[in-house]
């Protein structure tokens, strides 16, 4: 369907759908749904700030010419959708700034967005984002580790997509589990370049003619990293262009709530029958490393109250260089300095800071054990109380 003419219907309906936000405000959010509709009419039609994160895989305005054939004369089966044109390149600025409006106001106020695309819209695309006032976080470069050939060989190999991360505002305190992602890369800090192959095998969907059930089908391994990097177990998350469903599909199996948006009937039988039987991992398999910044704060003292150490007992650093002696208000004594355990430790060491707590050891059975150990048992107690 061509999109010339649906931004004055959608002016039309505008009284209309304001009056509907205002009575859907307080109502049930349809949670892990496929909403069938206009992306935009859909989104207007849900309460403001009700979303952790979007991610969206709009039309990519391929501007095809023509059929496209391989050196065997075989045809390509690339993207000729109705779905995919538009009349020029204004329409297709007004459509993005349309449904970028719309999913801006649905986000919450720590919320965030991803947007994928090609090299045919994702510019475009990335500057309505900053006019709509969506801060920019990082372009992830999706590099595929199979691509499909240059076959007129005209051209280079078109062998990555690329992803636009924004939180709503500057001052969103986004989500990003970056201890989980780097332990999705073996202990590397994850780049901002994702080698993934493209959605093959049996992976890819058929129709009930054995054909693609949709020509641009994205990996669940690429929804896998975006959503155990940007969002929590319980978590919502929007896909206003839910073609057959991987982000649903993830989210279920992932413990997040989704919330899909797909105008195509076809795609919306495909999606659902992949929702309906993706499982949920088990809740313990849900937990991603966290930060140590994200985890709660333990004063030394709490540990001196408790009597996991006592007053006058020495602590020494796992250098064995130097000791002190715990006092009663959780600060340390040694011959040259006393305070906190990071103060003492710094100034002992010459150094203009300390952590404390992997800096000092107590003896227990004649074996020197970091004091590190004491704040994790804490810490373990603390969050098992809040389940």
């Amino acid at each position: 369907m061509n999109h010339l003419g649906t931004n004055e219907k959608r002016n039309k309906r505008g009284a209309e759908m304001t009056k509907k936000n205002h009575r859907q405000e307080g109502a049930t959010l349809p949670l892990n749904q496929i909403l069938d509709g206009d992306c935009v009419d859909m989104m207007n039609g849900l309460p403001a700030e009700c979303v952790d994160l979007i991610f969206a895989d709009p039309p990519y305005n391929l501007q095809l010419k023509g059929e496209l054939y391989r050196p065997n004369n075989s045809k390509v089966d690339a993207v000729d959708d109705h779905w995919d044109q538009f009349a020029s390149f204004a329409d297709y600025d007004s459509f993005t700034r349309d449904w970028l409006k719309a999913a801006k106001r649905l986000l919450k106020p720590d919320g965030a967005i991803w947007v994928i695309g090609s090299y045919h819209n994702i510019f475009r695309v990335g500057a309505e984002m900053q006019n709509a006032g969506l801060w920019i976080l990082n372009d992830v470069v999706w590099r595929k580790s199979n691509p499909m050939p240059n076959f007129r060989g005209m051209r280079l190999t078109n062998a990555h997509e690329t992803m636009i991360w924004a939180g709503k505002s500057e001052r969103s305190k986004y989500t990003f589990n970056y201890e989980a992602l780097k332990a999705l890369n073996e202990g590397i800090q994850m780049r901002s370049d994702w080698v993934l192959p493209i959605c093959n095998g049996g992976e890819r969907l058929k129709d009930e003619n054995g054909d693609k059930a949709h020509p641009t089908q994205k990996p669940e391994a690429l929804l896998h990293r975006v959503l155990v990097g940007t969002t929590n177990p319980g978590d919502l998350v929007l896909d206003p262009f839910f073609g057959t469903g991987t982000t649903g599909a993830v989210a279920k199996k992932l413990g997040r709530n989704f919330i899909g948006i797909e105008r195509e009937a076809s795609y919306r039988r495909v999606a659902q029958r992949r929702i309906d039987n993706a499982r949920r991992y088990e809740r313990t398999s849900l937990e991603v490393s966290v930060s140590k910044r994200s985890e709660p704060r333990v004063p030394f003292g709490q540990v001196v109250e408790r009597g996991m150490l006592n007053p006058g007992e020495v602590l020494t650093s796992l250098n064995g260089r130097h000791t002190a002696r715990v006092r009663a208000d959780g600060t340390l004594v040694s011959s040259d300095a006393r305070g906190s355990i990071h103060q003492v430790g710094a100034a002992l060491e010459g150094a203009p800071s300390c952590n404390g707590w992997t800096f000092w050891s107590f003896k227990r059975e004649g074996k020197m054990i970091p004091i590190d150990i004491l704040r994790q048992q804490i810490r373990a107690e603390m969050q098992s109380s809040t389940r």
